[in-house]
């Protein structure tokens, strides 16, 4: 079995080219700081629904992948970006978290027994009560406004974790790849406000920036 995730493309104002966004602990190059605003800048025009539509739908990424893929089991191979390199699963899980899903069925020789609905992991009006309560990015010091972020499961779906409110946090593109390809944590305490955890510590490589020492947990 396998499936099909089609995730919007979004282009947002990019903070990464903001004057202060060196300021605040990101020590990314210049290159990465533009290919992330470029990503930020497509899934903003491509969320909006402004752009015309091709095949009666919206533009999308899409990606195929397999369960045990999004479970991060061994030896699983990896997502299958259109048009790209083959993608982490990692990545994959990111995407994921906010996305259109369609189950497609595999035999053995991997012919196509069943095709599923195409559901939404986050539901329009979950994602509306989630830009409501939040209001932007939730990640301490980061100050990007609704419309830039997406939707993050606390607790993966795909590990048993429910598409509510209580499970669900906005964050911008930057830091919801710190949370998965970065393996920073990110928990709400009981106050309502959030805590940041660092990855643990690797002697053979760097770890990936996130806030300031006052907001690490």
């Amino acid at each position: 079995m396998c499936w099909i995730l089609r995730v919007a493309l979004c282009f947002e104002q990019p903070s990464s080219l903001w004057p202060g966004a060196a300021a605040g602990g990101d020590e990314r190059r210049l290159d990465r700081r533009l290919a992330d605003g470029i990503v930020e800048m497509a899934q903003h025009v491509l969320d909006g629904g402004s752009l015309p539509r091709h095949g009666a739908q919206r533009p999308h990424l899409q990606i195929t992948t397999t369960l045990e893929t999004l479970l991060q089991r061994c030896g699983t191979p990896a997502g299958d970006l259109e048009f790209s390199l083959p993608i982490s699963a990692k990545a994959v899980e990111r995407l994921a978290c906010d996305c259109s899903l369609t189950r497609v069925l595999l035999s053995a020789d991997s012919q196509v027994i069943d095709v599923g609905r195409t559901t939404r992991k986050i539901p329009t009006a979950t994602r509306r009560a989630l830009g409501v309560r939040d209001r932007g990015c939730r990640w301490p010091g980061c100050d990007r406004s609704a419309a830039w972020t997406s939707g993050h499961h606390l607790t993966h779906w795909v590990k048993g974790g429910p598409t509510e409110l209580g499970n669900l946090v906005l964050l911008c593109h930057r830091h919801h790849w710190l949370v998965h390809e970065g393996k920073w944590q990110i928990a709400r305490g009981e106050d309502g406000e959030y805590l940041v955890i660092p990855p643990q510590a690797d002697w053979f490589s760097r770890p990936a920036r996130g806030p300031g020492v006052d907001s690490v947990a």
